[in-house]
Order: C-alpha cells, then structure tokens, then sequence
C-alpha cells in the first residue's frame, strides 16, 4: 500500500443517528485518528438530554464502533456531561487532541468516494505545502436519487472548507466558517488553499446526505429555529410546508429564504451510503424513510421543470440586482450632505 498522509478526522455530532457507524467506516483506511466529540450547545436544547447528551443513541453507537470494529485504535471519543459553549468550543475540543499532519472536519452524514480520498491523499503526499482544501457540497434530500441545489449554494455557499494542514501551534478558531491559523496567526486559506472548483474539475466533490430522512430535517429544523446565528425561525414551517408536503417546490432548500428547485442525481453514491440505504430499506429498520411518490410526480412534470430552469436561472440577475442596490446606496450616502446622513442613521 502507498504511503498515505497523516490525516486527524474531526467531527462533532449530536443525534447522528443513523449514520455514525457508517461514516467511520468510510473514514478508517485513511485515517491515522477519528476524534469524534458528542453532545449539544446549548441552541440544541430541545432535541439533547438534559445533561447535554444525543437522544438517539449515538454515544452507545460510538462505543460500540471502538469496542468491536477499531482494532487499530483510531477512534477517540470526547463526551462529557453538560452542555458545550457552543460549536466552536466542540470543534476545538477535537483539533487540541490532533496528531496528524493534517486535520479533515467532517460532519456525520458527509461521504466521499474512495477514490476521491484516494486522490487527496496522493494530493497531500505529492504537494506537502497545501495548506487547505475546500470541497463542493452536493445535498440530498429524501432518498439517494434526489437533490436540490439553490440560489443559497450558487452564490458559493456549497464550497465546504474541511481539510486543513496541522502542526505545533496551529490553532483551529471558528465553526462558521471553519477557520484554522497557523502557528504564526496565519489564516489556512490565505496560503496554499486548493479551492472546491479546483477539485470539482477532477470530478471530486463531497456527498452531503443532510436532508436525506425526516428524524434529522425535525432535528435539524428544531435547532435552526432557536439559534441565534442562523436566523430561521421559520424552519419548522418549512419542514411542514416544503419537505413533507412539497407545497414549496421552488424553495425546497433549508436556508428558504433563496429559491430552490429538485433534481435526480444520476451519479453514484460512495459505498458506505448504498450500504446504509439498503439498511434503512429493509422492513425492519426503525426509521422512516419519506415517501417518494410526490417527488417522482413533480420530477417528471413538465411544468415543474419549465418553472426550475426559469427560477434557477434568474439567479445571477437577481443578484446583479442586489449588488448594483448595494453599491447605488453605498454612492448616494457618500454623496449626501452629513446632516442628512446623521438623520438618516437615526430612522
């Protein structure tokens, strides 16, 4: 086997159900450490334990991983009682245990293609001086076969920051985004940064199976409507109104305040994914899976997919639009009088 980097994965999960043993296993070959922190800030009160734990049996899930399938000794599990400040304290709780040379965030439902891992991997060996990488997002929603895209992820929300270089002294500072300095206070991504379009022209893009199953759009919506930064108080409405009935199929992404449309995805999905759909498939397993049938209508009707084009492709307009309001009142203001200016401050 070829040398392969030394790769710390970080993740911080809460409910990660029904994808926590899946994702490890897709991580292991590559990984030299999966340092995983469990529990909830406290915006996710209301779907974590009183003492700040998941619901859903994910920390039972973790421990069964590193008891019975980690006979390297790669899985470190950080839980504690009691709730994180919030998801900057949970990330950094997983970069101060980091021994690799490089540190990879992941999220519990995000999958790559092994051979995409294959070629970072490589990437990394041949290119040491690579400081960051950034990967595009493609989401899915309901089943494998579906995703959406949106004006949101147009407008560079789908390029995903996950992979940074690691060292002595480096320090990892913010979730949003994911922001690592080196020892020096550099920022990753002003240096060597290999940028998500770099890679999507390999065909290396990062699979993100965040609206897949209705347990974590009720989740994900519920922790959405009560955080402070994510300003959507409207995501339960959404949840009812845009994924389980499909009343709003031109805002079918989370973030709805910007357009979205639905897609067949046509591609495949990494191995660990067609593992845990077969799973999710069979009649006994507990979860739900969303019915499909309003989906498959909508898909294949031709005025949805007259209406998508249109509505996706006023995109850039509508944000030339915005742009040109932005700088028109940026110029009136440094043209009017200050007086005027000072009045205006005070409406």
């Amino acid at each position: 086997m070829s040398a392969r980097p030394r790769i710390s994965f970080g993740m911080i999960v809460l409910n990660g159900e029904p994808f926590t043993r899946y994702t490890l296993r897709a991580l292991y070959p590559y990984a030299h450490e999966i340092i995983v922190v469990e529990g909830a800030a406290p915006g996710a009160a209301k779907i974590a334990s009183a003492d700040g734990h998941s619901l859903d049996g994910t920390l039972a899930s973790l421990r069964a991983f590193k008891a019975q399938e980690d006979p390297e000794d790669k899985l470190i599990i950080v839980t504690r009682d009691g709730f994180w400040s919030e998801k900057d304290e949970m990330s950094q709780a997983y970069a101060e245990r980091a021994t690799g040379d490089f540190l990879w965030q992941v999220d519990v439902d995000e999958f790559y293609q092994p051979r995409d891992m294959e070629q970072i991997c490589a990437l990394l060996i041949e290119q040491p001086d690579i400081t960051a990488v950034s990967f595009e997002s493609v989401f899915f929603w309901a089943a494998p076969e579906y995703r959406v895209d949106s004006w949101y992820l147009r407008r560079g929300e789908s390029e995903f920051h996950r992979l940074f270089k690691w060292g002595a002294g480096y320090r990892y500072v913010t979730h949003r985004p994911p922001t690592v300095l080196d020892a020096r206070g550099q920022d990753l991504r002003q240096l060597r940064w290999i940028r998500a379009n770099d890679l999507l022209a390999r065909g290396i893009h990062l699979y993100h199976y965040a609206l897949l199953l209705p347990k974590q759009v009720r989740e994900k919506c519920e922790y959405y409507s009560r955080a402070e930064w994510a300003r959507r108080q409207l995501a339960l409405e959404w949840a009812d109104e845009a994924y389980f009935a499909l009343r709003r199929p031109y805002h079918a992404h989370n973030v709805y305040e910007y357009p979205g449309c639905l897609y067949r995805f046509r591609g495949a999905h990494p191995p660990q994914v067609v593992q845990m759909w077969r799973d999710l498939s069979d009649s006994q397993s507990p979860y739900d899976l969303r019915p499909r049938d309003d989906i498959e209508a909508l898909l294949n009707s031709r005025r949805y997919q007259l209406g998508r084009a249109l509505v996706m492709a006023a995109n850039w307009p509508a944000l030339w639009l915005r742009r040109t309001r932005i700088r028109f009142m940026r110029l009136l203001t440094r043209l009017l009088p200050r007086p005027l200016k000072d009045a205006l401050k005070r409406l």
